[in-house]
């Protein structure tokens, strides 16, 4: 039987999603059972979207879970593990940014401790968790979600961005010690999103609109225009790279970060 080269082989397969509940998460969601895979979506609450997805498809589990704290990381795991059994990919999404608009030195260690917890250590103990369930399958695939600001620091989020270059070095080194054992492990680093993080109402765009006076539109629109293309990256964009890491069709690629960010970054 012929393969369409389309297929990206997915079909049967259970992934696990963390930050699945709006945004990248839910198009990366939306993306896997369109495909014909299991999905475990941890989220901190249910969502409009997850419940929707949820009347859609029997082949969604949808755990609420704090993935902050110590222990959420591993309960969404374990939550996976006992229904299903396996865990052929886990996509570490879940993330979140506040603009430090007084500075650095008003950035507390608390607003460090959150940051890091969400955007960096939530996915060390999701990556922990699930690891044993990636090797017991021989060819396990871990796609993360981190960000341009991984490479483009910004004094604006300078926690954010501190934690996305730890995840993206994480992920990398990573890759080195899990190859062998048929792990794959890749980055993908989206620029602006059309997402609430970026458009909603405690958005970036809001929050700095409010602060520097201006309409939230106007400063969307000037971070679109620093793209190449002139415009955000929308959500299922983004998800259809991560299904691509996350399939066979991807082969032996490891250890890479895939920017999509229209442009945005200039170096090579």
């Amino acid at each position: 039987m012929t393969v369409s080269p389309f297929d990206l082989r997915l079909a049967g397969q259970t992934v696990v999603v963390t930050g699945a509940g709006r945004g990248i998460g839910l198009a990366v969601t939306t993306a896997f059972l369109a495909a014909g895979c299991t999905v475990v979506a941890g989220s901190r609450r249910r969502t409009e979207g997850l419940d929707r997805l949820l009347r859609q498809s029997a082949d969604l589990t949808v755990v609420e879970v704090d993935l902050a704290t110590p222990q959420g990381p591993a309960e969404l795991v374990a939550a996976a593990v006992a229904e299903h059994g396996r865990i052929d990919v886990l996509v570490n999404n879940v993330g979140a940014v506040r603009p430090r608009l007084d500075g650095f030195l008003a950035t507390t260690d608390a607003d460090w401790e959150w940051t890091f917890a969400v955007n960096f250590t939530a996915a060390v103990r999701a990556t922990r968790a699930a690891l044993p369930h990636l090797v017991a399958t021989g060819a396990g695939r871990i796609v993360t979600v981190s960000s341009v600001n991984a490479r483009l620091p910004d004094p604006l989020v300078i926690d954010y961005c501190a934690a996305k270059a730890a995840l993206s070095n994480f992920c990398k080194a990573l890759s080195k010690q899990l190859g062998p054992q048929g792990v794959r492990v890749n980055c993908v680093s989206p620029g602006p999103v059309e997402t609430a993080l970026w458009k909603g109402e405690g958005g970036m765009a809001a929050t700095v609109g409010r602060s520097l006076g201006v309409d939230p539109a106007d400063v969307a629109g000037n971070a679109a225009a620093q793209a190449a293309t002139g415009r955000f990256t929308t959500p299922a964009e983004v998800a259809d790279l991560v299904l691509f890491l996350a399939s066979p069709r991807s082969g032996n690629v490891t250890g890479a970060d895939y920017l999509i960010d229209g442009g945005l970054v200039d170096a090579l």
